[in-house]
């Protein structure tokens, strides 16, 4: 059945494997030797006590000297602003015109300048804010629509974290002659009742500041005085209470209490709010002679140069009048802001 494979036959050829295959199993069971594994571990090689000496030298750190030109910088406690604007409105109407109306033309300016020293403890800020405006009707002399002056220097040290101590000087009056108009007639005629330093006041006002924010500022003045001026004799009688001054003299001084509050800040990105509130209560008189007045001003920016400005006042002095008093603007022109 098998065919002969160089002179053997195939299961011969197994059998001779099979059997050198059983030898070789049996030669590595006799070679084979156990090991004590903890015996081998007494003898092995530690890397640690083996290792290649390393020669090591210690780092020297000395200071070496980099010549450098510093810049021109220098620390400024200043903080200044400048801001101006001016209001131009006019109207023009057809002497046919079936409606009506005046051909008008009115100019308005407001300057307003803020300067701010701080390095604590010690804070001085000042501000000058001129306000003037004029309007001319057809057939009519020119008349002012607005008109202030006012000055504010204040010094203040702190005391606390939004407390400070402070004193502060004020000046207030107006550029121009003010009338009260009447119909031109010799019956009713324009009145003269203001004029620069007619009225014109000086505050000194010393207390304590309440300081939270940099938008916000309350002044509590317990020891204040003011000063009232009326230089010009003319305008005697034709206002009620002669500003507090008895006629015949140009000064009056009273000691008072006075409370000033300030906001200025931006509303959005565009809008602006700047309001003070002045309290001024003098001492020896009724309450019917503390004096409310409110000044404030926003303005909204429709680019970088133009703008809308709405400012207002309302005034309570029974020295000038026995009921309140008040103003209102309204004005598209032209801002500019530094920086």
């Amino acid at each position: 059945m098998f065919k002969a494979v160089s002179g053997l036959t195939f299961s011969t050829l197994l059998f001779l494997v099979l059997a050198a295959n059983a030898q070789k199993t049996d030669s590595l069971k006799k070679d084979s030797v156990k090991i004590d594994t903890g015996v081998l571990n007494q003898y092995r090689i530690d890397p640690r006590r083996n290792a290649i000496p390393v020669i090591s030298r210690p780092i020297l750190i000395q200071p070496e000297f980099i010549p450098a030109i510093m810049p021109g910088y220098k620390v400024s406690y200043w903080h200044k602003s400048i801001t101006f604007a001016l209001n131009f409105n006019q109207s023009a109407f057809s002497n046919n015109y079936s409606a009506g109306g005046v051909s008008a033309i009115a100019l308005g300016s407001n300057f307003d300048f803020k300067a701010e020293y701080n390095k604590t403890p010690f804070d001085y800020t000042t501000e000058l804010n001129l306000i003037y405006g004029i309007s001319k009707n057809k057939g009519q002399g020119s008349r002012k629509t607005n008109d202030r002056i006012f000055y504010d220097n204040k010094v203040a040290s702190q005391i606390s974290k939004h407390w400070l101590f402070f004193g502060s000087l004020t000046f207030e009056s107006q550029f121009a002659k003010g009338f009260q108009y009447g119909d031109g007639t010799a019956a009713n005629p324009d009145l003269l009742i203001s004029n620069f330093m007619a009225p014109g006041y000086v505050t000194e006002s010393m207390g304590l500041e309440y300081k939270p924010n940099k938008y916000f500022d309350l002044r509590l003045g317990a020891a204040s005085a003011r000063q009232t001026f009326v230089t010009d004799t003319t305008i005697y009688h034709n206002i009620p209470g002669n500003y507090g001054v008895t006629p015949g003299k140009t000064f009056n001084n009273n000691l008072a209490s006075q409370i000033v509050a300030t906001v200025d800040k931006d509303l959005m990105p565009n809008l602006h709010i700047n309001v003070r509130y002045a309290l001024f209560i003098p001492y020896g008189e009724s309450l019917a002679f503390v004096t409310h007045r409110i000044d404030a001003t926003l303005i909204a920016k429709v680019n970088s140069l133009i703008n809308v400005t709405v400012n207002g006042t309302f005034l309570y002095d029974k020295t000038t009048s026995p009921q309140p008093q008040g103003t209102e603007g309204l004005a598209l022109g032209v801002i500019y802001k530094f920086p």
